[in-house]
């Protein structure tokens, strides 16, 4: 499903079960749901490492709830109300801002909570057509669950300092935020996630390179989504289309290269080849 090569099978056998055996150990010393986030560029594989974690632990007898900040992503609508009343970046999804917050928390309140029960419904997104899908096609999980995976690319992050927000850092924002309206806004809204961020009890960042190494890295991400994408109405991305969009994403993904692996629980460092070279502190 994940399109990964046969050699895949060593960092599962070298780094991700290691991990799955701690998180297995962690759950068992607490009493409460335990809140993992992962954090990525775009490109990374957090998808791939939430899904082979989800089913490491379902197997050891867990109930996983996995989701992505990219799960909460505004419909095209709300976005263009958005870009209407603040600035027209904002009808691009990605940046804090550009998700249904209030959802996100009400959905974490029920998983964080040990004494829930029955039934509770996931958001998902359809990246291929940019709206989320409808209410048919969300998961349903039971509750309690015993582990909760949240990835996404900026999970974890804390905001800037304003005055580092004062010079742009592509042409992106030199061109079309030239008053820094757009940055400083999605600056202010990061700090209202820091309430979902600071459920989090164990963080794991999977550190890229460098930021050319996710430019490099979402274009392969769009290729396998044209591949698997034979709606006529999909809105998959030509280069020029995703060389402005990952513009989008390059001040905070900077951001995070520079300020998470400090703060993370758990960072594991990829090399351009996408392979895992090392964590810190170490899993074995």
């Amino acid at each position: 499903d994940e399109q990964l090569p046969d050699s895949f099978v060593d960092i599962i056998a070298n780094w991700y079960q290691p991990l799955a055996d701690k998180l297995i150990q962690m759950r068992q010393n607490l009493d409460s749901p335990l809140i993992v986030g992962i954090n990525g560029a775009q490109g990374t594989g957090k998808s791939t490492l939430a899904k082979f974690l989800s089913l490491m632990l379902t197997q050891q007898q867990f109930r996983v709830a996995n989701l992505s900040l990219d799960d909460f992503y505004l419909d095209s609508n709300h976005r263009g109300q958005l870009a209407r009343a603040v600035h027209p970046l904002l009808a691009t999804r990605g940046v804090p801002g550009t998700h249904d917050l209030k959802l996100a928390e009400q959905v974490m309140d029920k998983l964080a909570d040990r004494d829930s029960s029955g039934q509770l419904m996931l958001p998902r997104f359809d990246k291929a057509i940019d709206e989320p899908k409808p209410q048919t096609m969300w998961d349903t999980i039971e509750l309690p669950v015993d582990v909760v995976l949240l990835e996404g690319w900026f999970t974890g992050l804390p905001p800037q300092a304003e005055q580092s927000l004062t010079t742009p850092v592509n042409d992106l924002e030199a061109k079309e935020d030239p008053s820094g309206t757009w940055r400083f806004f999605v600056n202010q809204r990061l700090t209202d996630y820091q309430i979902l961020f600071d459920r989090i009890d164990y963080l794991v960042m999977l550190k890229a390179p460098s930021f050319d190494c996710v430019y490099q890295w979402r274009s392969l991400q769009e290729q396998k989504l044209a591949a698997t994408t034979d709606s006529a109405a999909n809105k998959v991305m030509d280069q020029p289309a995703l060389d402005r969009f990952i513009q989008h994403f390059e001040r905070l993904t900077r951001h995070c290269l520079k300020t998470l692996p400090d703060q993370a629980d758990l960072v594991l460092t990829l090399n351009p080849d996408h392979q895992i070279t090392g964590s810190s502190p170490s899993l074995h």
